[in-house]
């Protein structure tokens, strides 16, 4: 047996393919299924699952369109109750593969109401468990992204979804959907697959749900932001005498839900789309605009490295850099699927964003312009932490931390005007900022406060960027200069 996993680091996720003598089964693959089925023909698999654990909110889906191409089944929870054809999963129902391959259905709910995880056995051993958004590596599916109205009804429910997996044998692979990096896990621990018997041994969450011990895996936190298969609780060591009690899932659902962490403003859309369906990726193509071109009702979206947005760009544009995040910082700072025009420069390829936002249903990219000409007025400064400290110290100084409320918690810069980097386009720029004077922005490491500068000042602020550094080097250079 093989699995193939497919990492997408900017949404924190990872899609999987797994082969047996020559059969294939594809869980939780994302719009782009160019990527997937690529592999799937080098390897001359016939494929024939595809699965999907549970409505995604962080992605649009494209398990439809690679069954559709493939001719493969396509098997969703069969309480997802999708608007196309699928074939329903069911818990403890097994779906049949040929060759020695068996996928067993496990009702995980949790993370959403109708969550399905997928045991797969081959000859009669339990080999992989494709978890989605149930038991994750040293963590657990967030269970509020439905709403706070459900979540602690959810939270209770991800307690008897992680026990229930935790009776699965020791040995059994896991193969999370979420991980590291997704909006859609209480926290991360820098690994993306792991076995059940790792996860008792090192899973806080698990500990707390099965009355267990857990060493605490690095980064993982039971206050951060699926088998009924009975017979391998006692080889998972997991106490089969404690009582699954309301107290204890009371218990579990208020560690899962202490710290709630922000939810992406586009996760909203995508539990509809991918109930209701969605078309092809696009094909990543968009024709050059000029400047005096862009449509009225686009908005703009700069792409260029930080010191050329920096230098000049087009007034009210809103600068995100190229990196494994770029789609899910679009998604969360402009309007859903509302159209977009790229700036780029001459020579810089954009095929990569317009991927990314097509991941997440925005597919009306219009254009792109790489000539701005005069129009290029909206600029910002950008200073290394010397050149920060400076301006820190000059008197009137204002500062505008757009870090996360965690990070704000684990080191707080006192004086700053604090307001995480998405609150600015829904609460606004806050008004205890100062037009007349410079405002010092400042994150974790630049590109953040990158962004945010275009925002303020598209708004009339004049933004000074802390670049190559954050507020955390802020605070440590404060203490080293009060030590000396």
């Amino acid at each position: 047996m093989e699995i193939v996993s497919f990492r997408t680091p900017g949404l924190g996720d990872q899609s999987h393919l797994l082969v047996h003598e020559g059969v294939g089964v594809l869980v939780d693959p994302q719009r782009d299924v160019d990527r997937f089925l690529r592999v799937v023909a080098e390897r001359d698999v016939e494929l024939r699952f595809v699965l999907e654990t549970h409505l995604h909110n962080d992605y649009v889906s494209g398990a439809e369109q690679a069954a559709l191409r493939t001719g493969a089944e396509l098997v969703l929870p069969a309480a997802a109750a999708a608007a196309y054809r699928y074939t329903p999963a069911f818990h403890l129902e097994d779906l049949t593969g040929g060759r020695g391959l068996l996928v067993r259905p496990i009702h995980t709910p949790g993370h959403t109401p109708e969550h399905t995880s997928y045991l797969v056995l081959a000859d009669g051993e339990s080999a992989a468990l494709f978890s989605g958004g149930s038991l994750l590596v040293a963590s657990a599916g967030r269970p509020d992204l439905l709403g706070p109205e459900r979540a602690r009804t959810l939270a209770r429910l991800q307690y008897g979804s992680l026990r229930r997996l935790a009776a699965l044998p020791p040995r059994t692979g896991l193969f999370p959907t979420h991980g590291e990096g997704s909006f859609c896990t209480s926290s991360g621990a820098g690994r993306h697959t792991s076995t059940i018997g790792a996860e008792l041994t090192g899973n806080p969450l698990l500990a707390l749900a099965t009355g267990g011990t857990a060493s605490t895996a690095p980064g993982a936190s039971t206050g951060a932001a699926e088998s009924g298969v009975s017979t391998g609780a006692a080889e998972s060591g997991v106490s089969t005498g404690a009582a699954d009690t309301a107290d204890a899932a009371e218990a579990f659902a208020d560690a899962l839900l202490a710290e709630p962490m922000p939810i992406p403003a586009f996760y909203r859309h995508m539990g509809r789309a991918n109930t209701l369906g969605v078309p092809p990726m696009p094909l990543p193509r968009v024709p050059e605009l000029t400047a005096t071109a862009v449509p009225a009702e686009a908005r703009v979206v700069d792409v260029r490295p930080r010191r050329a947005q920096a230098q000049g760009a087009l007034p009210g544009s809103v600068g995100i850099e190229p990196g494994d995040d770029f789609g899910s910082w679009a998604g969360w700072l402009l309007p859903y699927r509302t159209p977009i025009v790229l700036v780029a420069e001459r020579d810089q390829d954009v095929t990569e964003e317009v991927v990314q936002l097509a991941r997440i249903g925005m597919d009306e990219v219009r254009g792109v312009v790489r000539d701005l000409g005069p129009a290029a007025t909206q600029t910002f400064t950008l200073v290394d932490l010397p050149a920060f400290l400076r301006h820190l110290a000059l008197p009137g100084a204002q500062v505008l931390d757009v870090r996360m409320p965690a990070e704000r918690k684990a080191a707080r810069l006192d004086g700053a005007v604090e307001r995480f980097l998405p609150d600015l386009v829904t609460e606004g720029v806050p008004a205890a900022l100062d037009r007349d004077r410079p405002v010092l922005v400042a994150c974790g490491s630049g590109r953040r406060a990158s962004i945010a500068a275009t925002l303020l000042a598209g708004e009339g602020h004049r933004p000074v960027v802390l670049t190559g550094a954050g507020i955390p080097d802020v605070i440590a250079a404060h203490a080293a200069h009060r030590a000396a």
